[in-house]
């Protein structure tokens, strides 16, 4: 079983999850730490008591912005450390996750948390640690065709995929623009692509997904290729420019 801390430097959000974890079967104790100082102390007591003692943690549950030593500054600290337990993110703030996960994080769970969702961070860092224990029963719905599931401040929002203009990798997750905003989604680019390629999107670059029906403009300046989608212009890779301007040219 996982044995978890959680730091934020909110008291009342640091109960919450702290009661969250511990509700959840693959969780042994959750215990809290208000700001990424008093963190370090509790981790570096428990490296010194070994991965099977009594005071090791295999999981820190971390907020990102804090007074003083920030979140993203003590998962680098960590990275340092011959044995550190594995990192989740929990934050309000999704402009992060990239960073996140160049740290590599087990997670980046967006406040306010939702139950489902953090059982969901519980299972990587299970996964990851070997656990075993079964998770928790959540109801599963099957998934909509026409629309992608996002999370925005602990709010699910289904997004038409007929107003997604392009796709862009950010690590483990991809940034999907409409002509209203974007959202974070933890779904690889390449799955994206798999998934919708019958719907008109198309690859452009090792980080570009586009909806052919947006694209404005294809320009062509000094050997290299480009589209405008929307106000946006994005590079095309010599890799997949033939099979644009083929895709293109036989638009309707």
């Amino acid at each position: 079983m996982l044995r978890a801390l959680a730091v934020d430097d909110e008291r009342p959000t640091l109960e919450e999850l702290v009661y969250l974890l511990n509700a959840d079967p693959r969780i042994g104790t959750a215990e809290g730490a208000s700001d990424a100082t008093e963190a370090l102390r509790r981790i570096n007591r428990a490296l010194e008591s070994g991965p099977g003692g009594p005071d090791a943690i295999d999981v820190v549950f971390l907020d990102i912005q804090m007074p003083g030593l920030d979140g993203l500054d003590l998962a680098r600290l960590l990275t340092g450390f011959a044995r550190p337990p594995l990192v989740v993110f929990v934050t309000a703030h999704e402009d992060f996750a990239v960073q996140a996960f160049d740290l590599d994080a087990v997670d980046y769970v967006l406040k306010p948390v939702r139950r489902e969702r953090l059982a969901e961070a519980v299972r990587r860092a299970a996964e990851q640690r070997g656990a075993t224990l079964p998770s928790p029963r959540i109801p599963v719905h099957g998934p909509d065709p026409d629309h992608i599931t996002v999370e925005l401040g602990g709010v699910a929002r289904f997004v038409p995929v007929d107003d997604i203009t392009h796709v862009e990798a950010q690590g483990d997750y991809a940034r999907l623009h409409t002509v209203k905003g974007s959202h974070l989604v933890r779904i690889p680019l390449a799955t994206l692509e798999e998934r919708w390629r019958a719907r008109g999107f198309v690859r452009i670059h090792r980080r570009h997904l586009v909806a052919l029906r947006h694209i404005g403009e294809l320009r062509l300046d000094a050997g290299t290729v480009s589209v405008l989608v929307g106000t946006e212009e994005l590079q095309v890779s010599r890799r997949h420019a033939r099979e644009l301007r083929d895709l293109l040219m036989r638009r309707p």
